[in-house]
């Protein structure tokens, strides 16, 4: 059973990626008692998943073990996995809150030495690499994951392939009777940093993902770069597994649209041109990169990323919006369709591969958790708003980049801090 100490003077963070840690870290750092819950298996969120960050072009593997090693040291928070919030009630400084917490069947005698995922032979979609392969029915997440705690994926129990697990753990981590538990915690503010997700790319219809193996969304494009990922640091094309050296980019896919997302997802631009030194990076002078974008939003430092591009006699820019791709039959090539609207020519170009730059939205539907909070057309927490103790971090109040969303969640932590002093300040 798990056990957690909470009281009005807790701070309660909702979400494990970069703006629900940092919030979590800066908070606890202050003396503050805080718990982290995260629904993966593991902390991370969409960070976790990215090959590299603009505009550095560092790993973000660094920034990871730094906020690990912060808290692991740190007996101020306690990180809850596989957990979700059920049920939000009370006022500022006194909230009662109901989680969920999923059976890992794995207990913490865990030493990720891999011995259960060598024993199954099941495998499932690989979420850590938007399914983009296949993952065994015992997993660690990922290489950096925290816990460092395997995870039997809960359609193997009742299996042979659970107890073939089991049998060969040496170590008696392996619990094939975990339970679902609930919990009630009383805490006094909290701190919503439950992320975005990719808009579906389906949606966008003229753009054919759902029909053209070799357009993919950037998210998996950044998983492609990746060495541990779906095909080992390698840019393939996904119908016929050949290298891909000639990449087309578009812009603005499902956001800056009435249609699908009416809001700019802000790291887009950036994202693509980040990219394209991916390409470069591969391929040298032999690989090609065709932005198709309405306009380049790179502002501040991200303008010498931008200013980068435009030397780079390997990166073309083409001012349209696309307007459908269709299908090179005898190639496989996706062929983008459209105007230039700079010199207004009708073109039909053909790539080997298609990346589109999706947009950005909240993970969660807050108008549907029955929270008090103000929310904006786009879906996103106000943080400017009156909402008491509760407060939204990173991607939970508006599309922001890595920089922009730790940013807002250190100021999130403080806002909560805040609620909880005055609130202790009252009944001393």
């Amino acid at each position: 059973m798990t056990e957690v100490v909470a009281t009005n003077q807790t701070i309660l963070v909702v979400g494990g990626g970069i703006s629900g840690m940092t919030a979590a870290l800066e908070a606890a750092e202050c003396g503050k008692d805080v718990i982290l819950i995260e629904k993966n298996p593991s902390l991370g969120g969409r960070v976790a998943r990215l090959y590299k960050y603009f505009p550095k072009m560092c790993h973000p593997t660094c920034g990871m073990e730094i906020n690990l090693r912060r808290i692991k040291a740190n007996r101020n928070l306690k990180v809850i996995t596989m957990t979700e919030v059920t049920k939000i009630a009370g006022e500022t400084g006194n909230y009662t809150v109901d989680l969920k917490i999923s059976p890992r069947y794995v207990n913490n005698n865990c030493t990720a030495c891999g011995e259960c995922g060598n024993a199954v032979e099941t495998e499932f979609d690989n979420e850590h690499n938007y399914n983009l392969n296949k993952r065994k029915g015992a997993f660690l997440p990922f290489f950096m994951a925290y816990p460092q705690q395997y995870v039997i994926d809960p359609r193997l129990i009742g299996t042979d392939d659970a107890e073939k697990a089991k049998t060969s753990c040496k170590y008696d981590a392996i619990d094939l009777d975990m339970q679902e538990e609930n919990i009630t915690l009383n805490v006094g503010a909290i701190i919503w940093a439950t992320g975005w997700k990719p808009f579906d790319a389906n949606k966008i219809q003229p753009y054919a993902y759902d029909r053209n193996p070799n357009v993919i969304t950037s998210v998996e494009f950044e998983r492609m770069m990746d060495s541990f990922g779906p095909t080992g640091g390698k840019i393939l094309r996904p119908s016929d597994g050949k290298e891909a050296k000639d990449i087309a980019f578009i812009q603005c896919a499902g956001s800056r649209d009435r249609n699908y997302l009416k809001h700019c997802s802000r790291i887009c631009c950036t994202a693509s041109l980040k990219q394209t030194t991916y390409v470069r990076e591969q391929y040298g002078d032999e690989g090609k990169s065709s932005i198709y974008y309405i306009d380049i939003r790179a502002i501040d430092r991200f303008e010498d990323l931008y200013t980068k591009a435009k030397a780079d006699s390997t990166i073309n820019f083409i001012k349209s919006k696309v307007a459908n791709i269709t299908l090179d039959k005898a190639t496989g090539n996706p062929v983008l369709n459209g105007v230039d609207t700079e010199g207004y020519n009708r073109y039909s170009n053909a790539h080997e591969l298609v990346v589109l730059a999706i947009g950005m939205q909240p993970s969660v539907d807050f108008n549907q958790l029955g929270l008090d909070v103000t929310v904006n057309e786009h879906g996103f927490i106000e943080n400017d708003a009156d909402n008491g103790g509760l407060f939204a971090a990173g991607c939970a109040s508006d599309a922001l980049d890595v920089n922009r969303a730790t940013q807002n969640a250190t100021a999130c932590a403080l806002r909560a801090i805040q609620v909880v002093n005055q609130l202790g300040t009252a009944e001393g």
